[in-house]
């Protein structure tokens, strides 16, 4: 079976000015664009919902849950896991699970941008003692934010907790992350495509991850201005937002499933 671990961090992106947060497209309606999709296709998905998200939309985590898709944890501040202590990591993923506790039984795990490093992986410990299953939060290979060289594409299990580390394939030079947000938008098609049906043939899932803002046409174009003036990422966040859910219909028309990360598990 051609697997996709399709997902969305349901978040919302701030820009460095934290008072405002540069979305014209309420979030309510960008979570219903991804919910229309799964819709059509009568498959479900995991979504890693912010625990101030949550509590923000409460209506909007509901009906995801009640189609049937899975909620996972993706913290509760949505702040990257070397900003937190043991302890202080505890108290926020308490406070996340207590705000998902109408979504019903949180199983799964989603650090913000990838943050799962060798360094922090004493995050592991402080997700199993808090029950959790599984952690989809490692980003397998260098990065100028988070990475774990070497880590590879392969699920392993670190302190009870099985991690499913985000999919990567070579573009060049690069190692890139095949079926997640930017990349997703960005990259050719053909050259997804190519890859996925190569993942495929060795019986292996491709995991990914979506935004609100990955499908969001009318954000204004202002998002993290000026920031280390990195001008050129900035503009990779707008590209082809308005073909992601068209990309996303090519790859399940030729084949792909969808399912939850906690159905996927469940039978590794």
């Amino acid at each position: 079976m051609a697997v996709f671990l399709f997902s969305v961090d349901l978040e919302e992106f701030q820009a460095a000015n934290p008072a405002r947060v540069f979305r014209l497209t309420p979030l309510p309606e960008l979570a219903e664009i991804y919910l229309a999709f799964l819709r059509r296709h009568k498959m479900k998905a995991t979504f890693f919902v912010v625990g101030e998200v949550a509590k923000k939309f409460p209506e909007t985590v509901r009906a995801i849950a009640a189609e049937g898709h899975e909620i996972g944890c993706h913290t509760h501040r949505h702040l990257p896991l070397d900003e937190y202590t043991p302890a202080s990591l505890r108290d926020d993923l308490s406070r996340n699970l207590d705000a998902l506790r109408d979504a019903g039984e949180v199983k799964g795990f989603r650090a913000p941008i990838l943050s799962l490093t060798e360094k922090t992986r004493w995050a592991y410990e402080v997700l199993a003692g808090l029950g959790f299953q599984y952690s989809s939060s490692v980003l397998p290979a260098r990065n100028p934010l988070h990475g774990w060289p070497g880590f590879t594409n392969k699920p392993r299990r670190i302190n009870g907790v099985l991690e499913l580390p985000v999919t990567l394939a070579r573009f060049g030079p690069l190692e890139v992350p095949l079926g997640a947000g930017t990349y997703f938008r960005c990259l050719p098609f053909g050259f997804i495509r190519s890859r996925f049906a190569a993942f495929a043939r060795r019986g292996e899932p491709v995991l990914g991850y979506f935004h609100p803002y990955d499908v969001d046409t009318r954000q204004e174009r202002v998002m993290n201005r000026g920031v280390r003036g990195n001008r050129v990422l900035n503009a990779l966040l707008y590209i082809n937002r308005g073909r992601t859910i068209e990309r996303l219909e090519s790859l399940t028309a030729s084949g792909f499933k969808i399912m939850t990360y906690a159905e996927y598990v469940s039978r590794v």
